[in-house]
C-alpha cells in the first residue's frame, strides 16, 4: 500500500477524480471509496445505492454517501451492470470509513469497455498530483468556511 500525504492509496487499484477506486478481477471491477475521501467526509451515516442490473456509464453518478458534514456522490469509475451491492453498508456505513478498500466496498460492475475506460483512471505515479492539488483545493475550502 502506498501511503500519499497521509493518505493510504493501494498500487493495485485504478482511482477516478471524484474518488471512487476500481479493483480489477477479470471484467469485475470492485469500487469503493478512496481514503482521502472517507478522511475528508468524516463519519459515513448513510449510502444511497443503485439497484444491481442498473446500466453505468464512467464518470455517471450511481450513488450518494451522506456524512455528517456533506453528502458526497459515487461515480462510477467504468462503464457497464453493476451485478453486486454490499448490503453490509445497509446494517454498517461506518464499514467505508473503517476498511475502504476492503469490507467498506460499495458495488462490483460488470465491465463493458474496461480498457478503454481505466486509461482513463489514476493509477500508480499519477496520483500523486492529483494528491496534491485535492489537498490544495480542501485547504482553500476550508479557509473560506
Amino acid at each position: 500500500m502506498t501511503n500519499i500525504k497521509g493518505y493510504d492509496m493501494p498500487d493495485e487499484l485504478y482511482y477516478h477524480e471524484e474518488h471512487s477506486w476500481a479493483r480489477v478481477e477479470g471484467n469485475r471491477v470492485t469500487v469503493g471509496m478512496d481514503d482521502m475521501f472517507q478522511k475528508e467526509a468524516g463519519d459515513i451515516v448513510f449510502v444511497d445505492l443503485p439497484e444491481e442490473e442498473d446500466e453505468v456509464e464512467q464518470g455517471e453518478v450511481c450513488g450518494k454517501i451522506q456524512s455528517r458534514k456533506w453528502i458526497g456522490k459515487l461515480c462510477a469509475p467504468v462503464s457497464g451492470e453493476i451485478v453486486e451491492i454490499n448490503e453490509d453498508l445497509e446494517d454498517d456505513t461506518s464499514l467505508v470509513n473503517q476498511d475502504p478498500y476492503g469490507k467498506g466496498w460499495i458495488l462490483v460492475i460488470e465491465a463493458t469497455d474496461l480498457e478503454n475506460d481505466l486509461s482513463n483512471l489514476m493509477h500508480g505515479d499519477s496520483l500523486l498530483p492529483f494528491i496534491d492539488q485535492e489537498i490544495k483545493r480542501t485547504e482553500e475550502e476550508r479557509a473560506k468556511a
